[in-house]
């Protein structure tokens, strides 16, 4: 008789079990349950709530009043709250599911070509420049250790908000001999340094050495904005100095009307770029109060349209945004906002705010003719899908003009001051 030692039971039971652990995820009720989300989150007009079922003897039960069952599998939400869905054998929770009904928000859409005008908090510093004192060169900002990046608050207690108020304190300290107390934020950080104007001896002026800019302007193009607050949303990311690329910190600042003259088509490695008039003189539409990675926002000052979309639409959810056939509303040509089809190649939930959540690729032959893809000038153009405002433009890939980045709206509509879930959240609480 041949016998089997303890290794070879135990390979045998072992192989056993692990055929039986991998099978398990294959079998029809294990895949049912795996498919059940921990957390369901909607808003009040999206409504039933369809959970998957696991058969005759699995009910679930709300912990609710305010959500009703419509059948063994189907709810609907009566108002904006968060409660508990379970899945129940016999009396006994197998699952629980928890339940975030948001209040609606509809916004409009934009699409319009804006001028973007922002003045800075204080005056940026963006570069270090020489000055020719006798036989030598220096820069006396550099040795004061002030920064490209550093904002100039204020000179011996006087706030500067303009580049103008810097030049009579620079003179009246040279004439006097004296050094300038500047105070300076960095970062997060403020701090305090000595400046001592040096006579620049070919140009016979008191110099300080620093370039310096209280005022940035572009174009781009708006993604929304509330008919209630007038509170809105554009670009879609943050706006960065030139020089520093460094977020520009605003003191104030306002978008105006804005007409495309021409557009410069992108190429692989050279993002293109739309071409716009605007002027200070033109009619201002609303100011700006923040800068933030997402956009710019503030409120409008009167009611615009776009003429294809000038009725409030919902919004998608992170979650909800579908990688298929979408569309965004932008401006090839004047003032004219139009709606050409792209692609959401891969949409990725987020539950906590983060940019580039999406990847676009533009699909419409009459865009492509235009543009080449995507260009600058066309962040914010919103986006698009099955009814509902997803997200905005931002960023084309360099090496791919036909491609880029989106944001989602969530995020956008957060730093506007239109939170969805913080209303919902203080209607529980």
């Amino acid at each position: 008789m041949k016998w089997i030692n303890t290794d070879q039971i135990r390979k045998i039971i072992g192989a056993l079990l692990l055929i039986f652990v991998l099978t398990i995820p294959f079998s029809a009720p294990i895949q049912q349950y795996l498919s059940i989300p921990d957390e369901i989150v909607t808003f009040n007009d999206q409504t039933p709530i369809q959970l998957p079922e696991l058969g005759e003897n699995v009910s679930i039960s709300t912990s609710e009043e305010s959500v009703q069952a419509i059948d063994s599998s189907n709810f609907y939400a009566e108002e904006a709250g968060n409660s508990e869905l379970t899945y129940e054998v016999a009396g006994f929770p197998i699952k629980k599911v928890n339940l975030s009904v948001l209040d609606d928000i509809n916004v409009i859409p934009g699409g319009q070509s804006i001028g973007v005008q922002l003045h800075t908090q204080g005056v940026l510093v963006v570069g270090h420049h020489l000055v020719k004192v006798d036989d030598t060169a220096l820069s006396p900002g550099e040795e004061a250790d002030i920064q490209v990046g550093d904002i100039i608050l204020n000179i011996n207690g006087d706030p500067i908000e303009e580049m103008k108020d810097v030049k009579p304190f620079v003179e009246s300290a040279g004439e006097d001999g004296d050094s300038l107390t500047v105070k300076i934020k960095r970062g997060k950080q403020t701090m305090e340094t000595e400046l001592k104007p040096q006579l620049d001896t070919d140009d016979k002026e008191y110099k300080i050495g620093l370039y310096i800019r209280d005022a940035a302007a572009g174009i781009g193009t708006m993604t929304f904005y509330d008919p209630d607050s007038q509170k809105y949303g554009a670009l879609g990311h943050v706006i960065s100095d030139m020089d520093t690329q460094k977020p520009i910190e605003i003191h104030n600042g306002t978008i105006v009307r804005s007409s495309v003259n021409s557009i410069e088509k992108g190429n692989n490695g050279i993002p293109g770029e739309k071409q716009a008039r605007f002027s200070s003189d033109s009619d201002q539409l609303g100011s700006i109060t923040k800068n933030s990675p997402f956009g710019i926002f503030g409120k409008l000052d009167e009611t615009i349209k776009n003429g294809s979309y000038d009725e409030p639409m919902p919004v998608a959810l992170s979650h909800e945004v579908e990688e298929g056939p979408a569309e965004i509303l932008t401006v090839v040509e004047g003032e004219k906002v139009e709606a050409f089809d792209i692609e959401i190649v891969s949409s990725v939930p987020q539950k906590f705010p983060a940019t580039k959540g999406m990847v676009v690729q533009i699909t419409d032959p009459e865009l492509l003719k235009h543009t080449g893809g995507i260009v600058q000038g066309m962040s914010g153009s919103p986006i698009i899908q099955n009814g509902k405002i997803v997200g905005a433009v931002t960023h084309v890939f360099v090496n791919d003009p036909t491609s880029g980045y989106g944001v989602h709206i969530e995020w956008m509509l957060n730093d506007a001051g239109i939170s969805v879930r913080k209303k919902s959240e203080e209607k529980a609480g």
